[in-house]
Order: C-alpha cells, then structure tokens, then sequence
C-alpha cells in the first residue's frame, strides 16, 4: 500500500495505512428509509428486508437536513424513532445502523444501533468521532462532500487512534461546480473506491442515494460501485418514496430494492473483477 504521509505523521505510518485485511466478512448491504416515520414504516421494511436476506436495516431517528424546517410532512422522531430502531431489531433480527449527531446522545445509541454512522456534516467533528470510538462498535464514516481523500483518512485516523479499528468509510457524493441536473447536489465518486484500496484495506462502502438524489440511476450507479471494488452498499428504500417524510427523490421502492440486492450478489458471485 502507498504512505498518503506528508511529511510521516510522528515518522510512523499512519493507522489507517496499517489496518489488517479489510474485517468485513462478506459484502455489507445495508437498506432502509432515510428516516424513522412510524412503527408501521419500519415492520413493513423490516420484513422486506428479511425476505430478501438483506441483514442491515438504516434509518435515522435523528435526521440533520440542509436547512432547518419542519413541518407535517418533514419531520424526525428523535428519542421515540431509537425506540422505534430498539423494537424492530428485537422482533426481526436485524442489526440496525443509525446516525448519531451529538455527544450526549450516545447512551441511547449504545443500547439500540449496531453500527454508529457519522453523516457528511460531521466527518470533521473530531470530538463526536472519539465519543463514537469510545462505543467500542462498528463506525460508518461518510465523506464529506468537500473532503479530499487525505481528509477523510485523516477523519477515520480519529476513531482508529481511539482504540476502534471497526472503521467503515462510506463515498456518499462529492460537490462539484456543475451537476447533471437541477435537483442534484454531488456527483458520485467512484473513483475514490479504488483510490482508496491503494492506500488503506479499511473496507469502503457506497451510498448511491445521496451520491445520485436521483433513484432512476440508482441501480446502476450500485452496480458500478461493486465492480469499482466497493465493500458494500447504503440504500434507501421506502414503501412510498414518493411520499417520504425526507429525501423523496432517491429513495427507491422496496421490490426494486431486492432486485438491486439479488443483482449485486449475481456480481459478485460472478467474479467478473
């Protein structure tokens, strides 16, 4: 693997340079609304997911939005949404991921997520990536959208150093002057996948909803990701996407999200790479 140091960090290479063989198991595919809206939401994805073998459910019971308005059709379920999280993973067997956005928050993520994801906004927040560290469980590190590669190794160096090595980077988007549509903020960077396995064996996954805000290239965008070397997938699915409480646009429904699963293990057993 390539030295990303310059200069060497304390003459050492770093952490994430000297991780082991990527810890992953098998392909990590995780699936579910953008956010908890009901009881209901979350069993009828629940048993979808189950179905289809998918193990992972996401779904952010606190949810950060670009700007700060809420309404009927717009809203987070916060503390009651973790609970929300905390039955589900009991009555279905899945391992839940969810986003934590602040420090004082973190005993309730301890006895309900299984995966501690930290979104975009606060792969800079330094001290959040120590509390979330401290868990001891896994942590889903998602790119900032202006962050250089070195950036975000730096950002996982923080939860590696605090004694965690269960460090998953997520490629969700990056900004860029110009997109391919109006209603689109990032353009996904693919490439970063394979950048980032010349450096590091941290596994990589990707986030094709937000990457894309487009759940019509979805699907393909997944595809290429796995065969750019992607460690696994992020997906938002919902039963209504069109009627989600956030992100209405890229949210895919729950048949396509199987299909777009039973597609990705056809890949890789394949072994076209």
């Amino acid at each position: 693997m390539k030295d990303i140091t310059e200069p060497d960090i304390i003459n050492n290479i770093p952490l994430c340079c000297s991780q082991p063989k990527n810890w992953l198991e098998e392909l990590l595919f995780i699936a579910g609304p953008c956010t908890v809206e009901s009881e209901s939401q979350l069993s009828l994805v629940a048993e979808e997911l189950n179905a289809s073998g998918i193990t992972h459910l996401r779904a952010g019971a606190f949810k950060p939005l670009t700007f700060p308005y809420r309404n009927k059709n717009m809203y987070e379920l916060r503390e009651k949404g973790l609970e929300l999280l905390a039955e589900v993973r009991s009555k279905h067997g899945l391992k839940v991921v969810s986003e934590l956005t602040e420090n004082k928050m973190i005993d309730l993520y301890k006895d309900c997520v299984d995966i501690i994801q930290i979104g975009s906004r606060n792969m800079y927040n330094y001290e959040l990536l120590i509390t979330a560290a401290k868990t001891g469980k896994p942590i889903l590190l998602k790119r900032h959208f202006g962050a250089s590669l070195r950036d975000w190794l730096g950002a996982a160096e923080y939860i590696l150093e605090s004694g965690n090595d269960k460090v998953i980077l997520c490629e969700r988007g990056i900004a860029v002057p110009h997109t391919h549509s109006s209603t689109s903020r990032f353009v996904a960077d693919i490439q970063v996948i394979p950048a980032a396995k010349e450096i590091t064996n941290l596994p990589i996954i990707f986030d094709p909803s937000h990457a894309t805000f487009n759940r019509d290239i979805v699907a393909p965008m997944t595809y290429a990701a796995i065969m750019a070397g992607a460690d696994g997938i992020i997906l938002e699915t919902h039963p209504d996407p069109e009627n989600a409480a956030v992100d209405r646009l890229n949210g895919v429904t729950l048949p396509e999200c199987s299909r777009i699963h039973a597609n990705v293990k056809r890949l890789l057993e394949a072994d076209l790479l």
